[in-house]
């Protein structure tokens, strides 16, 4: 019966540490995961770019946003509907020129070898891994003061989407190995 009791009071004692936890550790340990999630989702975004057939990279780029934005919402608690998901991203990159013409036209110039292809690959590796990064970070911010998908205003978020575009461009283009950094394999 003894076994019994000190099982039970075990049981309670990592219930008893996480109430008492600090709720802003709490708060940045969640935002640091879930800025984690989202570089990891942009490090694969830069792969989808080397998929060498046009509008498999495209696919392979949404399903990759889509995944990291279902991650997201498992880390904040947020109920994920795939196809609201799909929706918002949808809107939240179409106002993006540089999204909605230069990733298509980067997936098509697969289609011309050599030249074509090397282009390609590059320009769609870089917008797919800015836009994911600025599609992550924006819903971080949005989960963060407490939003869902169902609250999210597409139209006031282009805005920082696009900063965080740019933010991710320099982000892409500072996670690149440079000629005197070697190449971890």
């Amino acid at each position: 019966m003894a076994t019994t009791k000190n099982t039970s009071t075990k049981a309670q004692e990592p219930a008893d540490n996480q109430s008492s936890k600090n709720p802003l550790d709490t708060r940045v340990e969640r935002l640091s995961k879930a800025h984690d999630i989202v570089k990891n989702h942009t490090m694969a975004a830069i792969t989808v770019g080397f998929i060498p057939i046009p509008l498999i990279d495209m696919s392979a780029l949404t399903a990759i946003q889509l995944k990291m934005l279902y991650s997201l919402a498992k880390r904040y608690d947020v109920p994920f509907s795939k196809n609201l998901v799909k929706s918002l991203v949808s809107s939240l990159l179409g106002g993006s020129v540089a999204v909605t013409v230069a990733l298509p036209l980067g997936s098509f110039l697969k289609a011309v070898p050599i030249i074509g292809q090397t282009s390609g690959m590059i320009s769609t590796a870089a917008i797919g891994a800015a836009s994911t990064y600025a599609v992550g970070k924006t819903f971080v911010a949005h989960f963060e003061s407490g939003g869902t998908f169902l609250d999210f205003n597409v139209e006031k978020a282009k805005a920082h989407f696009k900063e965080l575009y740019e933010e991710g461009k320099s982000f892409v283009s500072s996670s690149k190995p440079t000629e005197t950094e070697p190449t971890k394999v």
